[in-house]
C-alpha cells in the first residue's frame, strides 16, 4: 500500500502505519500543546497512541477469528481514520462473517470492562467525563474513547462491524448479494448524514463519511462480482489473444509492441514460452527513464510473478489479482506455459455479456 510502512509483523500479519498518522499525531500534539505547554503535547500524543493501539487489538480480534475459519489477513492498515483489517477473502457463510464481525467489537468490550475495573479501584467517578489534555488522568480518557469506539462500530452502517452484523443477517435470509445491497445502501444513507454533521461539527467526520461511503459500494460490487461469476473458472476469463515478450528483448521492443495494440501488460517469458516475470506499462515507462531503450525487459520486469492454474475459481482468481498488486494476472499450464492473461478489464466485459446472455438469467 503507498504511503504506508510496516511497523511489525504478529500472527503471519503485517501491521502497516500510513504516513498521514504520522501527521495528525503532530496536528494533535501542537493543539495540545497550544492549551497546555509541552506536558499537554505529551499527554496528547501518548492518549493518542493508545487509543489507536486499542485499535489495533480490536482488529486483531478480526484476524484471529478469521484464522478460525481459514482465512488469512495479509495486513492491517492503521490510519486516521482507524483500522483495516484487510482479509484475503470474506467468509463464505453468514454465520462465519456474524463472528468475524462480533470478534472486533468483543476485543473492545473486553478493554472496556478491564479499564472500568481498574477504574472503579480509584476514587472521582466524574472524572471519567471530563477531558482536559494536560491534566486528566489517562485511564478514564482511555475508557470513554473505547467506550465512543465501541458505540461508533455496531452502528448498523456498511462496511462497519454492526453493518457487517447486518448484512450477515439479512443474507441469512434474502442471499448475500441482496443483503449486501441493503446493508450498503443504509450504510451510505448513514455516512450521508454523517458528513453533513461533520460540515458543521468536524472535518474528521466528513472523512469518515467518504471512507464509508466508498468502502460501502465498493463491498457491494465485489459480492456482486463474485456471485456474476460462480461456476467460471480462470480458462473463461482469460485473454487468450495475447503477446508476450522474451527476457531478452529489449525495451524499444517493448515500446513497439505497446504501441501495437490495446495491451498494456504484457508476460516475459522464456525461450520455451515458460513465465519469467510482468512487464506493465508503469515498469516500461520507469525501465526508460532509468536505464534507457536499450535495457532489457528482464531487468525492469515485475519478477517472482506467480500464474494461476486455468482451473482455477472465478473467485481463487480475482483474489489473486487482486493480492498480486498488478494490472494482469497470467495463467500458466503446470510447467508454467503461459497460455493466457486476466486483466480486471477482461473480467468487467465478460460479466456485462453474462448477465444479459439468456442462459445466465
Amino acid at each position: 500500500m503507498r504511503w504506508s510502512y510496516r511497523i511489525a509483523t504478529l500472527f503471519g500479519t503485517e501491521v502497516r502505519l500510513h504516513v498521514t498518522f504520522v501527521a495528525l499525531l503532530a496536528w494533535y500534539a501542537f493543539m495540545a500543546w497550544r492549551v497546555g505547554g509541552e506536558a499537554a503535547a505529551a499527554w496528547a500524543v501518548g492518549f493518542l497512541s493508545l487509543v489507536f493501539a486499542s485499535v489495533l487489538l480490536h482488529e486483531f480480534g478480526h484476524v484471529l477469528m478469521a484464522k478460525r475459519f481459514g482465512i488469512r489477513t495479509p495486513d492491517i492498515l492503521l490510519s486516521p481514520i482507524g483500522g483495516l483489517a484487510r482479509l484475503e477473502r470474506m467468509p463464505e457463510e453468514p454465520r462465519q462473517e456474524l463472528l468475524v464481525a462480533l470478534a472486533g467489537p468483543a476485543v473492545t468490550l473486553g478493554i472496556i470492562v478491564i479499564l472500568a475495573g481498574a477504574r472503579s479501584l480509584s476514587a472521582d467517578p466524574q472524572a471519567l467525563w471530563v477531558f482536559d489534555p494536560g491534566h486528566e488522568r489517562l485511564l478514564p480518557a482511555l475508557l470513554r474513547a473505547n467506550i465512543v469506539l465501541l458505540g461508533f462500530n455496531l452502528l448498523p452502517a456498511f462496511p462497519m462491524d454492526g453493518g457487517r452484523v447486518l448484512r450477515a443477517v439479512l443474507s441469512s435470509r434474502i442471499g448475500a448479494v441482496r443483503g449486501t445491497r441493503i446493508a450498503a445502501r443504509i450504510g451510505q444513507t448513514f455516512a450521508f448524514g454523517l458528513g453533513l454533521f461533520g460540515l458543521w461539527a468536524s472535518p474528521m467526520l466528513v472523512l469518515i463519511a467518504g471512507f464509508i461511503y466508498l468502502a460501502a459500494e465498493a463491498e457491494a460490487n465485489a459480492v456482486e462480482t463474485r456471485a456474476a461469476g460462480q461456476g467460471m473458472t480462470a480458462a473463461a476469463m482469460m485473454i487468450t489473444n495475447l503477446r508476450t515478450l522474451p527476457v531478452y528483448a529489449t525495451l524499444t521492443d517493448a515500446i513497439a509492441l505497446l504501441l501495437s495494440g490495446e495491451q498494456r501488460e504484457f508476460p516475459i517469458v522464456d525461450n520455451d514460452g515458460r513465465l519469467e516475470g510482468m512487464l506493465t506499462r508503469d515498469h516500461l515507462i520507469r525501465g526508460l527513464a532509468e536505464q534507457g531503450p536499450g535495457a532489457t525487459v528482464g531487468t525492469v520486469m515485475a519478477a517472482g510473478v506467480e500464474g494461476v492454474s486455468p482451473s482455477l475459481s472465478f473467485d481463487r482468481a480475482m483474489d489473486q489479482l487482486r493480492a498480486g498488486g498488478l494490472a494482469a494476472l497470467p495463467v500458466v499450464t503446470p510447467d508454467r506455459v503461459v497460455i493466457g492473461l486476466i486483466t480486471a478489464d477482461n473480467v468487467t466485459d465478460l460479466l456485462l455479456v453474462r448477465r444479459h446472455l439468456p442462459a445466465a438469467r
